[in-house]
Formats: structure tokens, sequence, C-alpha cells
């Protein structure tokens, strides 16, 4: 059995679809944003208007990413918030014109919980189905549409997989039915490039956790003149969209991130497509089975590798590697236990994934602070540890 001591070296995180860690130009922004802009931003005094002058930066930072505009970004605490605060909100504000939601059987649990919540309050919400290449067919949604559809939600790219979802199409075909269009697109922001406008959706949720910025902060982005009610009774905040005294600093630095990673986007995103198909390669070479659980052409995020390790029990080859801190899919739920047995992610059954191959399936992300340094060193530890059940 392979045993490291993980107290005495350094690990190797290959975990970034979880979590990434706070850039060292975000930290700086919100250490300094907390001295400067300490006022509460609704107060007409210099040390308020200060603040909401910061705020209002922040908000514009946010929306050069999306290619929205400011009055479009709501800020909030982060991507629960967001997603819970569209489906809920605009059940709220539709309800009179139909009360039937499309989703799709691979989304976030920040999506799926307020859905089954919805329906427990009589709301019908149809799932649309995904192939074994983790995609929705959006011939699917055009046959799940009814008169009384209001909203269709679809993340932008899978946590898990890493897949990215035809938003365009679907937001199309959608707009076309008179209903309008979410997209969870809190793994892909920071990634990939990612326009408002080209996708055609209504809402867009952001965490900025994601991208190198704190916990805690979050944005939606709401298209000017689509309907919002605040589910959350309060001071009038963010144009009465989201109550409570705005997290200045926290916008701050989720701006500083924003600023950060759209500078050098899509060189950064080919070089962890390097760093990730040769992580794929060790692996393979190493002489393990090794299987891609979707492809990993333009469709799949750059940094996110979603590996069947063949005869392998994917909890217990982390365990034995303590070093390399990957996952067995979205840090959100674990997998969960059903008579005693570990049960496979719901984004893999939903694949149709036979129940050996997901409980052999392991998640690398790698991100901005990956080096091929331990890319290879974790490759080596991953297929030595592998190699034991052969």
């Amino acid at each position: 059995m392979v045993r490291m001591a993980a107290e005495n070296m350094e690990p190797i995180y290959l975990d970034y679809n979880a979590t990434t860690p706070v850039a060292p130009e975000v930290r700086d922004a919100v250490c300094a944003s907390l001295d400067a802009h300490w006022g509460n931003p609704s107060s007409d005094h210099a040390i308020g208007m200060a603040a909401r002058q910061a705020l209002e930066q922040a908000r514009s930072e946010v929306a050069s990413l999306l290619n929205a505009r400011p009055e479009e970004i709501v800020f909030n605490s982060g991507g629960t918030e967001g997603n819970s605060s569209v489906l809920l909100g605009v059940a709220m504000t539709t309800a009179s014109k139909g009360r039937h939601i499309v989703s799709s059987a691979i989304e976030h649990p920040s999506v799926m919980n307020p859905l089954l919540r919805l329906m427990e309050q009589g709301w019908d919400v149809t799932f649309l189905p995904v192939g074994s290449d983790c995609m929705v067919d959006p011939g699917d949604l055009r046959r799940a549409l009814r008169r009384d559809t209001v909203m269709v939600s679809v993340m932008l790219a899978n946590n898990e997989t890493g897949a990215i979802q035809p938003v365009r199409e679907l937001a199309s075909i959608a707009r076309e039915a008179g209903a309008l269009v979410h997209t969870d697109a809190s793994q892909a922001v920071g990634k990939v490039a990612v326009d408002v406008d080209e996708l055609g959706v209504d809402y867009l949720t952001v965490a900025g956790h994601k991208l190198y910025g704190p916990k805690g902060i979050g944005a939606v982005y709401v298209r000017s003149g689509t309907p919002w009610e605040c589910i959350m009774p309060g001071g009038g905040q963010e144009r009465g969209r989201r109550h409570g005294t705005e997290a200045v600093s926290l916008a701050v630095g989720l701006a500083a991130a924003c600023k950060l990673v759209s500078a050098n986007l899509e060189k950064e995103g080919r070089r962890q497509r390097g760093l990730r198909n040769s992580l794929l390669d060790s692996l393979q070479n190493a002489g393990i089975e090794a299987e891609p659980n979707v492809s990993l052409g333009e469709g799949c995020l750059p940094n996110t590798l979603s590996l069947a390790l063949t005869g392998c029990d994917a909890a217990e080859l982390l365990r034995r590697v303590p070093r390399v801190l990957a996952s067995l899919g979205s840090a959100c739920h674990s997998p969960g236990v059903s008579g005693g047995e570990r049960a496979v992610s719901h984004v893999l059954a939903a694949m149709g994934m036979e129940r050996e191959r997901g409980l052999a399936t392991v998640r690398f992300s790698v991100g901005r602070y990956t080096t091929a340094d331990e890319v290879e060193e974790a490759a080596g530890l991953v297929a030595a540890a592998a190699k034991e059940w052969l």
C-alpha cells in the first residue's frame, strides 16, 4: 500500500473546481478596501460616498468580464444565493403566467434544491436528460417546452465533468417560446470567455471563490427589463434586488479577481489544458487504465479531467495518496450512502454510467497556480496507488 506522510510534504492541489485560493492581488485589494471603504455605501456623507464609489467601480469591473452593463449586476453572497434568488424570485413574479420550469438532470444542488422546493409548492419541473457525453440535447428542450413554461435553467459548464452545455442554442429555443433563461455559470466564469449577449440569457450566476476571489461574495447578472422579485425583505439595497448592507470590500475583491482572470484568459486556458492533458498522458503512459468520462475538446472546461481509473475504488485511492488533493465529484455534496453502499453522483448516474465505473471516477481540476512538476509528481503517485488494483 502507498502511504505518504502528508504532514511532511507539500500537498498538490488539483481541486480548483471545488474552490480556488485567493489570489495575492485580490487579497491586497480586499485589505486595502477594508481600511479605505469601511463606510456604509447607503450613507450620504463623504465616508459613505467613498464606499459607494468603490462598490460601483467593482460593479463595472464584474460587468466588463461578462460584457454586461453595470446596472445589470447584483452583488450577493455567492453561487447558492444567486441560483436560489433567481429561481425562487422569478417563480414569484411569473406564477400567474405559468408554473412550469425546465432544467437539466446534471445541475448543481444549489439549483436542484430550489427546484425541488418549488415542486413541493405545486410547480412542475422537467429535468432534461443528458447523454453519455454529459450534454443536454437542444431537441429535448424543444420537446419539453409548454405554453405554461416560464423559465429554462441549464448550467453553462458542469462542475464534475467540465462539459460545456449548448446554452446559446438552448436560450434561443427558450426565448422563441417566450420563456426566461437562467444559467449557472459559477464553474465557467474565469475559465472560459462568458458573454451574456452572445449566450442570450436573462440571468447568470457568478461565484467569487471559483475564480480566485474571496468566499462569501458573488453576483447575478439580471438583463435589463426582466422580472425580479427579491426573496428576502429588507432595506432596498442593490436597487431593491438584494437587501442588506453591501459587503463593499468583498465586492472589490470579486472585481479584482474578474480583472485578473480576464487579463490572459485564453493564454491561461491553453496552459491549463496542456497541464490537464499532460496529467492524463502521464497516467496512461504509466500503464494503468485511465479513461476520460467526456471528450476533452473545446466542449470541455480546459482545466477539468473527470477520469475513470478502471478497477480502482476512487475514494480509497485518494485516501492512499493524501498529498494529491482531488475529489470524487462536486465538493458541495458527498457521494452518499444507500443501504451501506456508496452511491454514484447524480451527474454520472444521469450519464448512464455503470456503478463500477462511477465509483472508479476521480475529478482532477488544475488552476492558475498548478505547475508542470506538480502534475508529473501527482501522476506518479496516483499511478503507483492505482497499480495496487491491477
